[in-house]
């Protein structure tokens, strides 16, 4: 074999690619095109910014402090976000949440008696004046009184008896999906009223009527 043959043609062979290594590439037949995968992702992000782009999650156009209301009591409540639509309510509610109890007292993070805080709150929320007294509240011309359950609405005034002496001891405010407000020893906080203390001392509710 005449190896100097071969190598000749060898390094003749690589002289002719490297000549034309150029129109060599150029000629290459890609099986998979750079220009077509660039146009199809620009297709697709074209197509996700359009099923996307004018989704407005805020369409209700609430607040940085509503939003937060609302992801937060719906959390608590373990409801959609949907169902709480309160801001007022809730708004004030948060101010007051973890206040110990006291007493005859309103005092934001202090202290807090609940029929003193439902006057107030009822004052400020939905425009209605009572008076300070679990009874007082009771025997309010301004609410229609009842007794089922399956008829509780958000906002309704919870009325508890404690003792023989006091036949409507203490108030709460029902809110979603069997989560109350009211007062215990550990102050002022969101319960569950299916709770043996609540239903053990539950007497009756009471909701606003409508005004005429």
């Amino acid at each position: 074999m005449n190896y100097n043959h071969i190598a000749c043609c060898v390094l003749l062979g690589f002289a002719l690619i490297s000549c034309n290594s150029k129109k060599y590439i150029k000629e290459i037949p890609y099986n998979f095109s750079s220009d077509s995968y660039v146009d199809s992702a620009n297709g697709t992000k074209r197509n996700v910014n359009k099923q996307y782009s004018n989704v407005d999650d805020n369409v209700e156009k609430l607040s940085d402090d509503e939003l937060r209301i609302k992801e937060k009591y719906s959390i608590i409540m373990e409801v959609m976000p949907k169902e709480v639509t309160n801001y007022k309510l809730y708004s004030y509610i948060d101010r007051w949440i973890g206040t110990p109890y006291k007493k005859q007292s309103l005092e934001e993070k202090k202290g807090v008696d609940c029929s003193y805080f439902v006057q107030s709150l009822y004052s400020d929320v939905y425009g209605e004046t009572f008076q300070k007294t679990p009874d007082g509240i009771f025997r309010s011309k301004a609410i229609q009184l009842f007794t089922g359950r399956t008829f509780l609405k958000e906002g309704d005034i919870l009325f508890f008896r404690y003792d023989k002496t006091h036949p409507i001891s203490d108030v709460g405010i029902y809110l979603h999906n069997d989560r109350i407000l009211a007062c215990t020893a550990t102050g002022l906080n969101i319960y569950d009223f299916n709770d043996e203390y609540f239903q053990l001392r539950y007497v009756a509710s009471g909701r606003l009527k409508p005004k005429n």
